[in-house]
């Protein structure tokens, strides 16, 4: 299935990278009439439809003049995220890079829901797509695992505080892309078009989660197992991703 996006005009997240960029890419191909791709330091794009806009997570000032720039936005695709490399345990962490996490991957999708959600209401209430992870529902020990888990509880509150406003809110589950992000890891991973072709077709019919590759399909049929049993039926498999 392939649902299209004709006339709307999106705002994307970390657009700079591979997700991110496939996001841009394919808004385009469904019909999008305008893409507003931020980042920190925004990339030219060869396509006048993409405006390239200036925008920080981490930075509050930065997210409402985004906001007040693109105030046509009715879908937010909430992408930007950091996975530093040597975050391998939360007990040996330097707490400073754990709150730097928190402060992208919590923290900066929330605020920027909150600066947008006045934008989405005043253009009929149109729709935010959290892009979420595997990670947020398997023990790992990892503090981007944690704040993936912190993201997906804000996502089921933004979903119950904005219904309101007729704002429909997607959280996109996957585990390994194929991206710059996960290349240290030599798994098995889907490609960026398979998870933003499922992302979109979900964001369009209004869904509350998109689980996009197999592995997070089967996890979730495991949530309602008991706890030791869960863990214990993932133990091999996260074995390569615990230190």
């Amino acid at each position: 299935m392939t649902e299209r996006l004709d006339d709307r005009t999106v705002l994307v997240t970390g657009a700079n990278g591979g997700l991110g960029a496939e996001f841009v890419q394919q808004a385009l191909d469904r019909g999008a009439r305008r893409v507003y791709a931020t980042a920190r330091r925004p990339r030219r794009w060869d396509d006048e439809r993409v405006v390239p806009l200036p925008l920080d997570l981490t930075d509050p000032a930065s997210i409402a003049t985004a906001a007040g720039a693109a105030s046509d936005v009715d879908l937010l695709v909430n992408n930007a995220a950091i996975a530093p490399a040597d975050d391998h345990s939360v007990l040996t962490l330097d707490e400073d890079v754990i709150r730097a996490i928190f402060e992208t991957n919590f923290l900066g999708t929330v605020r920027v829901a909150k600066a947008f959600a006045p934008v989405l209401a005043a253009n009929g209430g149109g729709a935010i797509l959290n892009v979420l992870s595997l990670s947020a529902w398997l023990p790992l020990p990892t503090a981007y695992a944690a704040s993936k888990a912190a993201a997906w509880s804000a996502t089921n509150a933004l979903r119950t505080a904005l219904a309101g406003q007729g704002t429909t809110v997607t959280g996109l589950l996957v585990g390994m892309i194929d991206t710059a992000m996960s290349a240290r890891w030599d798994v098995p991973k889907v490609t960026p078009e398979s998870v933003v072709a499922q992302a979109y077709d979900g964001v369009a019919t209004g869904a509350f989660e998109v689980l996009a590759d197999d592995e997070t399909r089967f996890v979730k049929s495991l949530l309602a197992t008991p706890a030791e049993e869960f863990t214990a039926t993932l133990a091999p498999a996260l074995a390569g991703f615990v230190p």
